[in-house]
């Protein structure tokens, strides 16, 4: 086999299989810096082998085989794990009348395992988003420190910190039983809920789309979403993730300008993505106690069922943000219904609701609260508070194409 062959080979199993490989070596030794360590080496190894050998037919099964006898020869090497190997060779004389450990036909998936562990509450919501993305979406630190727009050895230190937390304060690699469940799952999908919302419009920067961290993130929902089938919180926020990626190729232009919901295209929009999410807002809602991924779901379908914008159905989706504040009230919750408002009911019933929210901090540092003002005051003829408001919009975006639109729709006010 050629050498090129194999590294993609290796490429493919990597990207695939990297997050299973490293959730059942940690879960197996406790350590997540020696699962890293190993799972490189044993890709090392790879590298050098198949080109010889040919790609093995269970390629994830000999890698694990690889990593295990490495991590053991590192445990053997190192006095400091005497005590640690001690307990491993009790396990197994232990569990050596018990059922076998699965087959390489039957690798368990601990995924869900390192899921939690990246996203205790011991550690900060930074770290369990930097965690997540290193060690389950598979992005090299680099690419994590470029996700937070920091440096490199800035996000190192930051997971390497994370990792002594995990190692130090001995949070255990395991699911949470199911009195523990509700309360943790929340961590879980809000990691991976921060991690879309940067690929879908990025904080700062000359680009307004991230389209690998968006990809990242709805991977990572289908993998939770494969793990907790019966979770409908986790099925409402893969639904919510397809449903507003699918608008993704209208979003921007052939200059890389942003274009409105209002002035997108929708024969862009990615129609399976929406099948497929329309098809999960059924089960999410199904029950009692909806949670506020499957009503935000539920909105996004109602979105990408219109045929235009001015066809949505804005009665039924300020419904649906009544549900919404009454089980996660916030100022950006009561934001959006207040521009669901004015949809329905016309400019000045929307502003009267935003002018009630603006004593909130969050959201007079927000540029979308400015920006929504601005067009509400606009559309009412106050042209002087509107500029205003688009000059507070200006001043406060990040990336690129949301200040050039709120800067095209100022002058188109001022006429400068």
């Amino acid at each position: 086999m050629s050498g090129g062959r194999a590294a993609r080979s290796v490429e493919a199993v990597f990207r695939e299989d990297r997050g299973r490989l490293l959730a059942l070596l940690a879960a197996r030794f406790g350590d997540l810096d020696l699962a890293e360590e190993v799972v490189s080496d044993a890709m090392e190894t790879a590298l050098q082998r198949w080109p010889v050998d040919g790609v093995p037919d269970k390629p994830l099964a000999w890698l694990l085989t690889v990593a295990r006898r490495k991590a053991l020869d590192r445990i053997r090497r190192d006095r400091a794990h005497a005590a640690r190997l001690a307990a491993l060779r009790a396990e197994g004389e232990r569990s050596a009348a018990s059922p076998a450990e699965p087959g390489f036909d039957d690798i368990p998936d601990e995924r869900l395992r390192l899921f939690f562990t990246c996203c205790h509450p011991a550690l900060p919501e930074e770290a369990r988003t930097a965690l997540m993305l290193r060690f389950l979406a598979g992005l090299t630190t680099p690419e994590v420190a470029r996700a937070f727009l920091v440096p490199p050895a800035t996000m190192a230190q930051r997971i390497v910190r994370a990792k002594r937390k995990i190692r130090d304060a001995r949070i255990p690699f395991r699911v949470p039983g199911p009195d523990e469940l509700p309360a943790r799952l929340p961590g879980v999908l809000r990691a991976v809920y921060l991690v879309f919302t940067e690929g879908y419009a990025a904080t700062f920067g000359d680009d307004l789309l991230r389209p690998g961290l968006a990809d990242e993130a709805v991977r990572l929902a289908r993998i939770l979403h494969g793990l907790l089938p019966e979770e409908r919180e986790v099925t409402g926020l893969l639904a919510l993730l397809l449903l507003t990626d699918a608008r993704r190729p209208a979003r921007v232009d052939a200059a890389g300008d942003q274009v409105l919901l209002e002035d997108q295209d929708r024969a862009l929009w990615d129609a399976d993505l929406i099948a497929e999410g329309q098809r999960l807002v059924v089960p999410a809602l199904t029950g009692p106690s909806v949670g506020p991924y499957a009503v935000q779901a539920a909105i996004a379908a109602l979105h990408d069922e219109a045929d235009c914008f001015d066809g949505t159905d804005w009665p039924q989706i300020v419904a649906l943000y009544d549900v919404l504040l009454r089980i996660e009230p916030s100022p950006l919750v009561a934001l959006n219904r207040a521009v669901a408002v004015a949809m329905r009911d016309g400019p000045g019933a929307g502003l009267a609701l935003m002018d009630d929210l603006s004593g909130a901090p969050e959201l007079r540092r927000y540029h979308l609260f400015h920006a929504a003002r601005a067009d509400l005051l606009g559309r009412l003829g106050r042209t002087g508070e509107a500029a205003d408001a688009y000059r507070a919009a200006v001043a406060l975006a990040g990336n690129e194409p949301e200040r050039a639109t709120f800067e095209r729709r100022l002058a188109g006010l001022t006429g400068r």
